[in-house]
């Protein structure tokens, strides 16, 4: 891996989908605006809040490895194989949990509040923090161009908008494949919306579209369960091996191949290559994620938390050099001290404190900002005709 494609990563990150029972749960997903109208909160499913929370975790250690993958091979070969599947994991759960979505008046206030308000808040800080703790004084304010993690909120947003027209297409999954294919050959879309991003992920969202739980309860037999294990160990052998020759910018999805320096063919063969791998190792990571309410299950509500506010703490460590101020953190213990103070900065984010402190940004109710519906509003005068 050249020292070239890790300074690519200076714009965005993917890293990165909650639950279907409150607003709050789709992401290290964001607010999700169907799932919340179909089952009240006494009946979130630990499965997915535990996915959404191991996800977090691993999109947190991601980070925190990158700096290390230089001097590392064993960091690389970890950062690869996590890049292969923790987004398209929390892709696939913000697509299934987005099956419901159509454009109902309540649905679309919470794509508002939930993902664009979210989207704005964060975009701006990153910027703010970017320009002042970076000392980049002349880095742009644009709700366009999304810097680091917010790529992801802008993409859900689109994502989910077009939820109704997969519902009418006969080939959803091969349409959704072409069009990441088109996009990875295609160096002229541009940075606006990351759509090079939007695109490429957007097979993983059509495929949650159209997961039933009986394909869950497939991926959690005990059968797959035991082979994972050998798969998981192949694709870290393999990464291992091809790590130092492999330009890892592939796994973003933010770049086409010709930007990547590749022919424009190869852009087709990494999309089917990727996405094969990714379901396959996304098969294997469902496969172990436990089934029952653990002490972290709590902690799947509040993924869309630790996503947007960690990342403060990691673009800050590469911003104010802490990595390269203590030389240690290269050396074997040095690594699993990252990972697991990473680990737990994550989990403490997502505790439902830190919830509450943050609430009016991610989770804003902004009843002012929109029309009260009429059926509502006619049921609450027959309640005042009934009392007078």
């Amino acid at each position: 891996m050249t020292n070239s494609l890790r300074s690519h990563h200076h714009r965005r990150a993917p890293l990165p989908p909650q639950s279907p029972q409150s607003p709050a749960d789709e992401v290290p997903s964001p607010h999700s605006a169907t799932a919340s109208d179909a089952a009240p909160a006494k009946q979130r499913d630990a499965f997915f809040d535990n996915a959404k929370y191991l996800a977090i975790v691993l999109v947190a250690m991601g980070h925190a490895w990158q700096p290390l993958t230089d001097r590392s091979r064993a960091a690389e070969a970890l950062y690869m194989v996590v890049y292969t599947f923790h987004m398209p994991a929390f892709i696939i759960i913000s697509g299934y949990f987005s099956r419901s979505f159509d454009m109902r008046a309540d649905r679309l206030q919470r794509l508002i509040t939930g993902i664009a308000v979210p989207y704005v808040l964060f975009e701006v800080a990153y910027s703010l923090f970017k320009r002042y703790a970076d000392d980049d004084p002349s880095h742009p304010i644009s709700l366009l161009d999304p810097w680091y993690l917010t790529w992801f909120l802008i993409a859900l947003f689109v994502w989910r908008l077009t939820t109704p027209l997969w519902k009418v297409v006969r080939w959803p999954i091969p349409l959704a494949l072409g069009i990441a294919a088109l996009a990875s050959v295609s160096p002229d879309i541009g940075d606006d919306l990351d759509l090079q991003r939007v695109l490429q992920f957007l097979p993983f969202f059509v495929v949650g579209l159209f997961m039933k739980p009986a394909h869950f309860q497939f991926m959690r037999r005990r059968e797959v369960r035991v082979l994972s294990v050998p798969v998981v160990a192949c694709a870290l052998g393999l990464a291992y091996w091809v790590g130092p020759h492999m330009n890892s910018a592939w796994f973003y999805h933010r770049d086409s191949a010709q930007e990547l320096g590749a022919p424009w063919w190869a852009g087709v063969v990494m999309t089917f290559a990727l996405f094969g791998c990714s379901m396959l190792l996304t098969a294997c990571f469902f496969s172990w994620v436990p089934r029952r309410k653990m002490w972290f299950t709590v902690l799947g509500a509040g993924t869309l938390y630790g996503y947007l506010l960690h990342g403060f703490l990691a673009k800050g460590s590469r911003f104010w050099e802490w990595y390269d101020a203590y030389a240690w953190v290269y050396q074997p213990l040095g690594e699993l001290f990252v990972t697991f103070v990473a680990a737990a900065v994550i989990t403490l984010l997502c505790t439902p404190p830190v919830q509450r402190m943050f609430r009016f940004a991610m989770e804003p109710k902004m009843e002012w900002a929109f029309k009260r519906d009429a059926t509502e509003l006619a049921r609450e005068r027959g309640k005042v005709g009934a009392k007078a």
